[in-house]
């Protein structure tokens, strides 16, 4: 079965696992991004997420459209925490089943890639020196640099 949620609970593992796992399913692969104590050296003391919920959702459900015609996999789950998050706390867990790793492997990879270019979800960030700000994309990624 598969999950697009936007919510303000906090996220459950094993319960989306078990969402997505059918019988003919010889892999569950499951991505959890979690609030660090620090961005990029600077000390974090918690993150707020915000979203446009109904926009996030249908923009989440189209991610496992999408998953789904690239790869043999069987069942989406993808849930995006909103509300202010403490450190070590789940912001967004991704659960993938298939009959084979690789896919579930794959897809799952691609799915949070995707979710951090497409989905209508912000972070604000509040650091322990006192300091606030909404950021925007994916510090991970490469950054560009002018020529």
């Amino acid at each position: 079965m598969d999950l697009y949620r936007v919510q303000d609970e906090v996220i459950e593992p094993a319960a989306l696992h078990e969402v997505v796992l059918a019988d003919s399913d010889g892999a569950v692969t499951t991505f959890a991004g979690t609030v660090r104590d620090n961005t990029k050296g600077r000390g974090t003391s918690f993150l707020v997420y915000d979203a446009y919920k109904e926009m996030a959702e249908k923009k989440l459900k189209e991610i496992g459209d999408e998953l789904k015609d690239k790869w043999e996999i069987n069942s989406v789950g993808i849930l995006h925490r909103v509300g202010q998050l403490e450190i070590r706390e789940i912001s967004v867990l991704i659960a993938i089943s298939s009959p084979h790793r690789k896919a579930s492997l794959e897809a799952c990879h691609y799915a949070i890639d995707r979710l951090k270019e497409t989905v209508p979800v912000w972070k604000k960030e509040v650091w322990s020196d006192g300091g606030e700000a909404w950021i925007e994309g994916d510090i991970s990624a490469p950054q560009k640099t002018e020529a």
